[in-house]
């Protein structure tokens, strides 16, 4: 955690000199002593900033699943390693579930915030993209709460000569229960919850933009 709070620290500065304004909202739920699966949208690299400044604000225990191959990017790869990231084989979604299912009883031992991206690629464009189901495998089977994040629009890259400054509203959302629940029917209502708030906020953004 003392790495994580580095970092975070360090990515405060970045978005000052990139001109970006991260607005977070509805915090409450990432505060509480209770371990869970944290899903979020996925749009940009500029993702990690948002993730750093949610886990300074809550000062609470997070972890990263990331791709294995950027393991191997360093410097980071590295930054992610030492801040406590489970780096996961894609190619072999069969291990790369069971990795996830290993872990899920240390997040419920240890109150860990595990944030995970289930759209796995990143997209920018305007929506929320289908889901893989492998945090949703892990949260149902372990009985773990979901806590769905959303980014709103990156419209400031639309242009993709240069880079912009811009605004970024990140909300989280109550907790989603996985009790008495089966896995489509977790992704289902996580999913239209984030469709819903990401639209919004989105909207919000560009208004201002105009305004």
């Amino acid at each position: 955690m003392r790495n994580w709070m580095i970092v975070s620290k360090i990515c405060g500065f970045v978005c000052v000199l990139m001109g970006l304004e991260l607005e977070m909202r509805n915090l409450e739920g990432l505060k509480r002593e209770k371990g869970c699966i944290v899903v979020s949208n996925h749009q940009s690299s500029l993702d990690v900033l948002g993730l750093f400044k949610i886990g300074q604000l809550i000062n609470n225990n997070c972890g990263i699943v990331a791709k294995k191959e950027l393991f191997y990017i360093w410097p980071p790869g590295l930054v992610l390693w030492l801040c406590g990231s489970i780096f996961i084989d894609r190619k072999n979604p069969d291990k790369a579930r069971t990795e996830l299912n290993a872990v899920s009883e240390k997040v419920r031992k240890e109150n860990i915030k595990l944030w995970i991206f289930p759209e796995g690629t990143r997209r920018n464009n305007g929506k929320i993209n289908s889901f893989k189901k492998g945090a949703f495998h892990m949260a149902v089977n372990a009985k773990l709460d979901i806590i769905p994040v959303i980014f709103s629009s990156y419209y400031f890259l639309e242009n993709k000569k240069r880079f912009d400054s811009g605004k970024i509203i990140i909300t989280a959302l109550p907790a989603v229960s996985t009790e008495n629940s089966s896995l489509e029917e977790v992704m289902d209502k996580v999913h239209f919850m984030m469709e819903e708030i990401f639209q919004s906020t989105s909207a919000e953004t560009k208004l201002a933009v105009k305004s």
